[in-house]
């Protein structure tokens, strides 16, 4: 996606509002009261997300670095073939496919979920069929089939018209978090953070359908616990690298985006997580739906109801909907745009099938956005419930791709001390060799049971095939890599490159 004429019409604020609307989608409204319950309470989660904010800067740090250093389409697929070799490049980017693509259907499913509950109608009577128990029915799917092409159609126009519809729903989404934030520290009270954690409520941690089953038993053990899913949604900002090839301006603010949207969306949840939690009992609020609760989806905004009730009740009720929604398009229209651009740039190496590198005479990956249409088209048939399980299998391919970048940008800064870099982290390989260590031990963790982390059986399995998948296509590409020489592989990730450098 990188005609010239675009180019000019993609800001810094384009990017900004890209990662940020990708990172923070709808969990805000829909998933904070099972942070709650995950961490057992809105403290230890809020604490939890500013540990994660720990975590992620010197991981978006590394980014910031290495986006205008080599600003082409793959992030983290391209920095790890020009520091490693195109082994590592693939398992990078990959990874990160799996996360992006894993997304794009959660969201389609979500809209169909978020809609159920907002007109009771559109699931009334018998589902289709059920996965996991959950049902799926006909009205839901047309509506999920009917979002997947509208995002297709826009993303087939080009990134900088996605920008500009990414930067309204931004606004949106952020106005009414922070009305909402507002409104509960209005009416809310201190004595709903009580008990400040735990884990023994027979009403939350019961047995049996609808009961969440804690893998934590102490404070320090909550806190840690919002790192199992914190990964998947966090994970909005490896959108930005994707499309730096249409960046207009200087490339450096570009990269520096990276890091201001990680850092915001961070304090964002950490807030919503406080607020919330301070303006209702934090137990009942997490109570599930199908054990005798009455927080339905959106949560926040039933909360917020409840709370105010009346007109004003009813005003904040849908002023919170609309921006879950508008969260939730920001979310699937960024990773819609990314998923296509990361395997467009992994096409260019022939780490995948060379068709995918293919682009109309506007300079739109077709092929790829095909894959990502066909990806989100799954979702509405597949239902709610495979969402955890897909969460947490994103999470772990996020992670995964973050700890390899980590590690590109420590053995870029030994082995090619000249590389223009645009701008260059604080800490330098130091905070490079911190983010590396600190996501590889979040990694290994999500693999161990018995942690608070641990991301569970079926996640595994889901990522161990997602990884064999890409290793037999990668495998069959084989054959196209053996008729280029390494400078034309290595030119074809990094094409255009130089020139895009000093255009700015």
């Amino acid at each position: 996606m990188s005609n010239q004429g675009e180019k000019k019409g993609v800001s810094a604020l384009d990017f900004f509002c890209l990662g940020f609307g990708a990172i923070v989608g709808v969990g805000w409204a829909v998933s904070i009261n099972s942070w709650m319950s995950d961490c057992g309470g809105p403290v230890p989660a809020g604490i939890g997300y500013i540990v994660a904010l720990v975590m992620m800067v010197p991981i978006a740090l590394c980014y910031c670095e290495l986006v205008p250093a080599l600003p082409v389409a793959g992030g983290g697929m391209a920095f790890a073939f020009r520091a490693f070799n195109s082994h590592v490049a693939v398992i990078s980017g990959w990874a990160a496919f799996g996360g992006f693509i894993s997304i794009i259907p959660w969201e389609a499913i979500q809209i169909t979920d978020v809609l159920g509950y907002l007109i009771p109608s559109l699931t009334a009577g018998d589902p289709l069929y059920t996965v996991y128990g959950t049902g799926v029915h006909l009205t839901t799917i047309i509506i999920g089939v009917v979002c997947s092409l509208l995002l297709f159609a826009l993303n087939m126009r080009g990134l900088a018209s996605a920008a500009v519809l990414q930067k309204i729903l931004c606004f949106v989404l952020v106005g009414a978090g922070i009305l909402g934030a507002i409104a509960s520290l209005i009416r809310g009270d201190a004595s709903n953070w009580q008990p400040i954690y735990d884990t023994s409520n027979p009403a939350l941690y019961g047995t049996g359908e609808g009961y969440i089953q804690a893998t934590n038993s102490n404070m320090l053990g909550g806190i840690l616990a919002i790192l199992s899913t914190a990964p998947f949604f966090l994970a909005g900002f490896e959108t930005i690298p994707q499309g730096v090839e249409d960046a207009g301006g200087d490339i450096k603010s570009v990269g520096k985006t990276v890091v201001l949207s990680v850092a915001l969306a961070c304090i964002f949840y950490a807030i919503l997580l406080f607020c919330f939690g301070f303006a209702w009992d934090w137990q009942e609020f997490a109570t599930p739906t199908a054990v005798g609760g009455e927080m339905t989806n959106p949560a926040a905004a039933t909360m917020l109801r409840m709370l105010y009730g009346g007109a004003a009740g009813e005003v904040l009720y849908w002023i919170i909907t609309i921006g879950a929604l508008a969260g939730l398009f920001t979310t699937w229209n960024g990773f819609f745009m990314a998923s296509a651009l990361l395997l467009m740039g992994m096409a260019r190496g022939r780490l995948m099938p060379r068709i995918f590198a293919r682009q109309n005479k506007n300079g739109i990956p077709v092929p790829a956005l095909l894959v990502c249409l066909i990806l989100s088209l799954v979702g509405p048939f597949a239902g709610a419930g495979i969402i955890g399980d897909l969460t947490c299998f994103s999470g772990a391919a996020f992670v995964l791709s973050w700890m390899l970048t980590s590690f590109s940008l420590v053995r870029l800064r030994k082995t090619e001390p000249d590389l223009e870099r645009p701008y260059k982290i604080p800490g330098g390989i130091g905070m490079g060799y911190f983010a590396s260590i600190v996501s590889l031990v979040v990694f290994v963790l999500l693999f161990v049971p018995g942690n608070p982390v641990y991301m569970g059986k079926l996640a595994i399995i889901m990522f161990i095939g997602w990884m064999v998948i890409g290793l037999i296509l990668y495998l069959i590409s084989g054959s196209q890599r053996r008729g280029m020489t390494q400078d034309q592989l290595r030119e074809g990730v990094f094409h255009g490159m130089e020139e895009r450098k000093h255009q700015a």
